[in-house]
This record gives structure tokens, C-alpha cells and sequence, in this order.
């Protein structure tokens, strides 16, 4: 005795035709289906993105030429957020450089900081 079981898409519920593990009936309903289970992480990922994007920009813009020191009510102005960088760098002497991709941050006092773009030997 052969039981048949219909399959259904897993999006929109209808019936599929073909092969045996297939589980959406277009390309449209897989893609609405995955942007559905994956539209919360993929969120809080292009929200993350778009904070180091945005420091880097504003790296970018304080910096022109290469090394210049800036104070912390600047970058603050522009929206920098400290809280979000995509590496960190330390010297031999012990300090610590910031990184939103290639453009860096090193907090020389309570006021003020140099800003660098990121050397070869910077890993």
C-alpha cells in the first residue's frame, strides 16, 4: 500500500509538481520565504553596518591628509559613535588604535584624538 503525501510550497502553500525535495514553487515565493526568516538578523546587521560606515566617513572627512589630531566635540558633532569600530591596533608602547576599516582613531587625552589611515604592517 502507497500512501502519497502532497507536498506544499512553504511559502504560499501550494501544490508542488516535480522533484521529490522541492520545497517552493518559484524563485519569488523561496526568496520571500528566506527574507522573511532571515529580515531580523539581516536588520540588526545593515543597522551595525551602517554606524562603522558612517565613522568611517566621518574618519574620512577629518582626516584628508593622513594624520591630523582633532578634538572629541568634533567627531562627537559629526555623530562619530565610539562604541562601534571593526578593529584595534597596539603599538609596542602599548597603545591602542581604533579602526572602522582602514581609517583609525588614537585617544591622545580627555579632549582630543589623532586620526590615521591604517599602514601595510597594520593587520
Amino acid at each position: 500500500m502507497t500512501t502519497t503525501t502532497t507536498r506544499t510550497c512553504k511559502e504560499c502553500n501550494q501544490t508542488l509538481n516535480g522533484r521529490k525535495d522541492q520545497k517552493f514553487c518559484s524563485d519569488y515565493c523561496r526568496n520571500a520565504y528566506n527574507n522573511k526568516k532571515n529580515g531580523t538578523v539581516n536588520k540588526y546587521v545593515r543597522h551595525i553596518n551602517a554606524i562603522l560606515r558612517k565613522n568611517r566617513r566621518i574618519l574620512d572627512e577629518l582626516n584628508p591628509s593622513g594624520k591630523v589630531t582633532v578634538s572629541l566635540m568634533m567627531m562627537a558633532e559629526r555623530g562619530f559613535n565610539f562604541h562601534y569600530y571593526t578593529n584595534t591596533y597596539t603599538t609596542k608602547k602599548g597603545a591602542v588604535y581604533f579602526f572602522c576599516y582602514d581609517r583609525g582613531y588614537l585617544k591622545v587625552d580627555q579632549e582630543n584624538y589623532i586620526l590615521v589611515r591604517k599602514q601595510e604592517y597594520v593587520k
